[in-house]
């Protein structure tokens, strides 16, 4: 890993994702991109008589000067941190700027207690995680001064499409020094398998994969359910899913289902790119 792109807002969350941040890039030797978007709006910017120009250089000077303070913490020394601002909080431009810096990491902090509007539906999160190609880290709950995952969930449908997302995940937990957990969530309904037949389902992914990893299966009543709770029996330090990118979550991560993971987990969850 050689750069993480962190989005900040001075907000608890947004320092709680700082700190992960500064420890990964301190375990992995990366650089660290710390990204602030100024809340000026382009009607602001422009000339149409809101603000003078001189408010507007006044108001991205204080911007700049919060900015430079937020970032005068000790767990930060020693970190080659490259501190970026936007004057526009467009969050598209993450995903640029990650691009552009090619960063193999976005970190983003939030709160997650109030619905969607937080994580995966209208959020700034969501927005990242739609026009972001690479992996993007979603912290939130209790702060955390040393990220070191030692038991990481890796939740699917078990479809071809997920093979990419399950590759990069290996990756992620090799670079972590995590011991990765695959499980299939089995549940009542239309979509239940017989042990055999879901077993057949999970061999005919691997090989696809071309990967030999054992899967757990796991049995509850709906598919949020099943990974939290079993993410909660075994310890988990950090959970995967896949997404569709600009199409939102995958097939196996709509709706609810994502609501209740990125909600109701203790542990960070992060998203790959199907």
């Amino acid at each position: 890993m050689k750069s993480i792109i962190v989005p900040v807002d001075f907000s608890d969350q947004s320092e709680k994702a700082l700190k992960v941040a500064a420890s990964l890039a301190k375990q992995q030797n990366a650089e660290l991109f710390v990204l602030h978007m100024l809340e000026l709006s382009p009607a602001i910017m422009g000339d149409s008589g809101y603000i003078s120009q001189e408010q507007v250089v006044h108001l991205i000077k204080l911007g700049e000067k919060r900015f430079s303070d937020f970032l005068d913490k000790p767990y930060l020394k020693g970190i080659n941190l490259t501190p970026v601002i936007k004057h526009y909080k467009v969050f598209s431009e993450v995903a640029e700027v990650a691009e552009k810096h090619k960063a193999d990491l976005i970190v983003m902090g939030s709160n997650g207690a109030d619905g969607l509007q937080e994580i995966f539906i209208g959020s700034n999160t969501e927005r990242v995680v739609r026009t972001s190609d690479i992996p993007v880290l979603v912290i939130k709950g209790n702060e955390v001064d040393d990220f070191n995952p030692k038991n990481f969930v890796f939740a699917c449908d078990f479809e071809d499409e997920s093979v990419p997302a399950l590759k990069k995940a290996i990756e992620m937990a090799k670079l972590l020094g995590s011991k990765l957990h695959l499980v299939y969530i089995n549940t009542p309904g239309d979509d239940f398998l017989s042990t055999n037949d879901a077993y057949k389902k999970i061999s005919k992914f691997l090989n696809q994969a071309k990967v030999g990893m054992e899967v757990e299966i796991y049995n509850d009543y709906t598919v949020e359910k099943g990974v939290i709770n079993y993410s909660d029996k075994i310890g988990a330090d950090l959970i995967g899913i896949p997404t569709h990118g600009r199409r939102g979550l995958s097939h196996f991560f709509m709706g609810s289902i994502g609501e209740d993971i990125a909600n109701h987990s203790e542990a960070p969850v992060i998203t790959f790119k199907i």
